[in-house]
């Protein structure tokens, strides 16, 4: 790393901390501290953005693009629909009987076994989910530093732990609103960067026909099919379920409602999320489809693992290496000439850029 980016970095990290640390100084009661009591609906929406979004989204939604194209946006079409039956019917519930947490409302409903069975499971599958959240972010980070990856785990397992219990919900909401931010910020300038980098004759126009030409830009699908597993019926029904569980009953976000300084401002931050939701999807979608037109014109290893090509070459089955390897040269740069005659108009360059990134692909 830079001295630019360590300076970023420890800005960035401390610049976050002192504001949650500054937002929570007023704090002096236990529902302050429990679930923030005071938060507006700007807060409300993007910490429960932030809370939902993380490394993994970040890392794995632009490689689900370059896979599959932007179908998977589908997926939170029923997010919408469910955050008005929350801001509906959850909502009133939970500020009426003025919970901590989803939970208490078991209790008061039925009984403390029931809250403690819910509450435990709900520990058992976020702490699962935790562990795999910390994880992702720790392998990048390990990476850019070059510290161990248990050492990197550790260390962000301890600063989220120390600022959540120092700081409460509120000190959290708070923070998660700047890296909201941050992280939307760092998506609008990561598809500038990739859009940078295409050729001049491509641009973001000649990036989508291309992406569109290899079904990567199929963005709603009406069909009835049960094998296909992004489609407008499975995002608006599965969905809907998804969303309406998650956001109504999980207390990683529940927290950050039940914060809101009244009912109408939890309701306007969940409906915030509803609305912002699928084009921040969209936008993350976009990076990936930039980073697949790009690899068109970028030649990728034939074979990513170094050691083994190493190996190869050293053995009796060099040749026939050498040979996979010219074919694979050859069949680049079909798709490349291609790829740049379908960018210029040439439609009759369709079928042949497809039947080249098939036989890369294979």
């Amino acid at each position: 790393m830079t001295l630019l980016d360590w300076v970023v970095l420890t800005v960035t990290i401390l610049g976050i901390a002192s504001y949650g640390a500054w937002k929570n100084r007023k704090v002096h009661s236990a529902a302050g501290y429990l679930k923030g009591e005071d938060l507006a609906w700007p807060t409300i929406g993007l910490s429960i953005m932030a809370t939902q979004a993380s490394a993994i989204t970040f890392l794995s939604v632009p490689g689900q693009a370059y896979e599959d194209g932007m179908r998977f946006v589908q997926f939170y079409f029923g997010l919408p629909l469910a955050m008005v039956v929350i801001c509906a019917v959850f909502v009133p519930i939970y500020h009426r009987l003025g919970v901590y947490t989803a939970y208490q409302y078991l209790e008061q409903r039925f009984d403390v076994r029931v809250r403690v069975l819910a509450a435990t499971l709900f520990l058992i599958g976020r702490g699962l989910a935790a562990g795999i959240t910390i994880y992702a972010p720790a392998i990048v980070l390990s990476a850019v530093l070059g510290w161990s990856l248990n050492a990197m785990i550790l260390a962000i397992g301890v600063v989220v732990i120390v600022y959540t219990v120092t700081g409460g919900a509120r000190a959290v909401a708070q923070t998660q609103k700047q890296q909201m931010v941050v992280m939307l910020a760092g998506i609008v300038v990561a598809a500038i960067s990739i859009a940078w980098m295409l050729p001049s004759d491509v641009g973001v126009s000649g990036a989508a026909t291309l992406a569109g030409a290899l079904g990567r830009m199929e963005i709603v699908d009406f069909e009835f099919d049960p094998s296909t597993r992004y489609t407008f019926w499975s995002g608006i029904t599965g969905g809907f379920f998804l969303a309406l569980s998650y956001f109504g009953t999980d207390q990683s976000q529940v927290q950050r409602y039940l914060g809101g300084a009244s009912l109408t401002e939890s309701r306007l931050g969940l409906l915030f999320n509803g609305l912002l939701k699928i084009p921040m999807q969209m936008l993350i979608l976009s990076c990936g489809i930039l980073v697949f037109a790009f690899h068109l014109f970028d030649k990728p290893p034939m074979v990513f693992n170094a050691p083994a090509i190493a190996a190869v070459e050293r053995s009796a089955y060099a040749p026939q290496l050498a040979e996979l390897g010219t074919r694979w040269d050859g069949a680049f740069e079909a798709r490349r000439d291609a790829a740049t005659r379908l960018v210029a108009g040439d439609e009759t360059a369709r079928d042949g850029l497809r039947a080249t990134h098939a036989a890369m692909e294979t």
